[in-house]
This record gives C-alpha cells, sequence and structure tokens, in this order.
C-alpha cells in the first residue's frame, strides 16, 4: 500500500521548487493534493497536471498566505472540495533581503516575518481547528530552513522568520500530542530551486557554494519530498517537535577553523 493512501494534503507554495516537488511525491504515494499558489498559476497547474497523471485527484488554489482573510477563504474552499484534510505543508515563503538590521525598512522585515512566520501560524491554526473538531490525527510539515538555528549578516528578516517557525512548530507540537497530530520541520540548506537560481544558472557559482558543503552538492527538491512524505506518513507517527536538517552536513561546518 502506498503510504499515503486515502489521505488528503493541502501544500502552500506549490507552485514550484521544494513545495513542487512535495505535491507530486505525495500524489504518488496515494494523497489528493490541495495545490496552494501566490503568483504562478500557470505552473500550479503543471503540478497539477504531474498530480493528476498518478490517478490522483488535485485542488489548484489561490491564497496569499501573509494575510489572514486569505488563509480563511483558502481553506474554507478546501474544505468546500475535500470534507476534510490530513497533511497540512507550509512550504511558502520569501527569501532574505540582503539588507542589514541598520538599513532595513519596517515595510521589508514585516513583509518576511508575515509570509515566513505569519503564513504558517493562519494555516496551522486553520488546519488545527479543523482537525480537533475531527477528534484529532493529523500531520504539519514545516519548511523551515538552516537558518532557524544558523544565521549569516544581512539576513536578520529571514533568520528571525526562521528561528520564529522553529519555536512555533516546537509549541505547537506540545500543545497537539495527545490529539495524535504530529508537528514537525524540515529545514533544507542549499537546494536547487528558484530561490538559487543564481546557482542553477552559474555553474562557477555553483561550485563555489558547494565547496563549503561536506556532501559538495547542493540538493534536490525530490530529496526533500521524500522526507516530507516519510514525516507526513504513518511511518512517524511517533515523531513530533523535531527538525530534520538536509543541507549535506553544511551545519556541521559552524566554527570549523575556529
Amino acid at each position: 500500500m502506498k503510504k499515503l493512501s486515502g489521505k488528503t494534503a493541502l501544500v502552500t507554495g506549490a507552485e514550484s521548487g521544494i513545495g513542487q516537488a512535495i505535491a507530486i511525491e505525495f500524489a504518488k504515494e496515494g494523497a489528493n493534493v490541495v495545490i496552494v499558489y501566490f503568483k504562478d498559476q500557470e505552473n500550479a497547474e503543471e503540478t497539477l497536471q504531474q498530480v493528476e497523471q498518478t490517478g490522483q485527484k488535485g485542488l489548484v488554489l489561490y491564497a496569499d498566505v501573509s494575510d489572514e482573510q486569505s488563509v480563511a477563504q483558502l481553506f474554507e474552499q478546501a474544505y468546500q472540495q475535500y470534507q476534510t484534510l490530513d497533511i497540512l505543508v507550509n512550504d511558502a515563503g520569501v527569501n532574505g533581503s540582503g539588507t542589514t538590521v541598520a538599513d532595513m525598512d519596517t515595510a521589508t522585515f514585516d513583509r518576511t516575518i508575515k509570509t515566513n512566520l505569519y503564513g504558517p501560524f493562519f494555516c496551522c491554526r486553520a488546519f488545527l481547528k479543523h482537525r480537533l473538531q475531527q477528534g484529532g490525527k493529523g500531520k504539519i510539515v514545516n519548511i523551515s530552513s538552516i537558518h532557524e538555528e544558523v544565521v549569516s549578516a544581512g539576513t536578520a528578516d529571514y533568520c528571525a522568520s526562521k528561528g520564529g517557525l522553529r519555536n512555533l512548530m516546537r509549541t505547537l507540537a506540545l500543545e497537539v500530542a495527545e490529539q495524535g497530530i504530529n508537528v514537525n520541520n524540515i529545514a533544507p540548506g542549499m537546494i536547487l530551486t528558484p530561490m538559487n537560481q543564481k546557482a542553477i544558472d552559474d555553474p562557477k557559482d555553483r561550485e563555489q557554494k558547494e565547496q563549503k558543503i561536506p556532501m559538495k552538492r547542493a540538493g534536490e527538491p525530490q530529496e526533500i519530498a521524500k522526507v516530507a512524505v516519510f514525516l507526513a506518513s504513518a511511518d512517524a507517527d511517533y515523531v513530533t517537535g523535531s527538525t530534520y536538517a538536509m543541507d549535506g552536513g553544511l551545519m556541521r561546518m559552524v566554527a570549523q577553523g575556529a
């Protein structure tokens, strides 16, 4: 039997990169998928085609996860189509601004925090209310970043959002553990997605960055998706409150040579 047979998952940021790979991998494992996009409906429709090629059902919906009302409407539409949602994947996010705190305006900081932290909060709240009304059970997987633990100058907005997501996950895990709802993070390092487009387009830039990774290569979205399947499946029923770093060993390089 497929690992997610009979389940329905909602995946934000499913029009590209990691979110798209997760949506497709979930479908391969037997899940129906709500494909949530923000900017690229055409790519979301491509995700839908690949979901349907597996024999599973898909639904493309728009949402701005940084907006509370947009998220509320998203879940209302999802529940109209599917009476229940079993799995939530919070993948939608924006990259850091590359601006130091001294030079960062409030709107820039606000945009990153609202998308990367408020977004998962809004989605988790809507999902949990439904699951608790259904008697519990369910899986939440947040796509975080190794920057929930490690930081770099010029990324305060991004690092603050991912550090917040780490503790949001840990807190939620405690709150809903008795109801059989599992909450975990995946923390990618360098993955070949649009967030790392320069590394995709420029082999020299990619090689330079990969030399800092112990495995000497970037990761692929499909590799993240396979761990997401594990965390969303019954195989991970006793796993909650954890972050799974997927970075080729990059985090272990912190302070090397000190």
